[in-house]
C-alpha cells in the first residue's frame, strides 16, 4: 500500500513537470504554423508580412505587462490589421498554449 502511494507521488511530480514542457512545444508548432509568418521566429514582427501588416513586437513593453486575457481576445477578434480570421481554425487551448509560448520570446 505505501509503495503504491509512492508510484502514483512520483506519477503526479512527473506529470506535472512534464505537461507545461508539451504545452509549451504545441503552443510553439502551432505558432511556427499560423502566427511566424507575420510576428517571426523571434516574435519581432521583422517579417515582409510582419512589416506590411504592421504586425506588433512581442517584446513592446505595452504587450510584455498586458494580462493573458488581453492577448487571448487580441488573437480571437482581431486587433489592428490582424484579421479574427487568423485565430478561425485554432481551438481555446491552442490559443492559450501560443500565448503561453509568445510569453517565452518576451524574456
Amino acid at each position: 500500500m505505501k509503495l503504491n502511494l509512492i508510484y502514483v507521488a512520483v506519477f503526479c511530480i512527473a506529470a506535472s513537470t512534464v505537461t507545461p514542457a508539451f504545452a509549451q512545444n504545441a503552443g510553439a508548432d502551432t505558432y511556427k504554423a499560423k502566427c511566424a509568418m507575420c510576428h517571426g521566429a523571434d516574435g519581432l514582427g521583422n517579417t515582409p508580412a510582419g512589416k506590411n501588416l504592421k504586425a506588433a513586437s512581442f517584446k513592446d513593453p505595452a504587450l510584455v505587462k498586458a494580462p493573458d486575457a488581453q492577448l487571448i481576445a487580441a488573437v480571437k477578434h482581431g486587433k489592428g490589421n490582424m484579421k479574427a480570421s487568423v485565430s478561425a481554425s485554432l481551438t481555446d487551448a491552442q490559443i492559450k498554449d501560443v500565448i503561453a509560448y509568445v510569453r517565452t520570446l518576451q524574456k
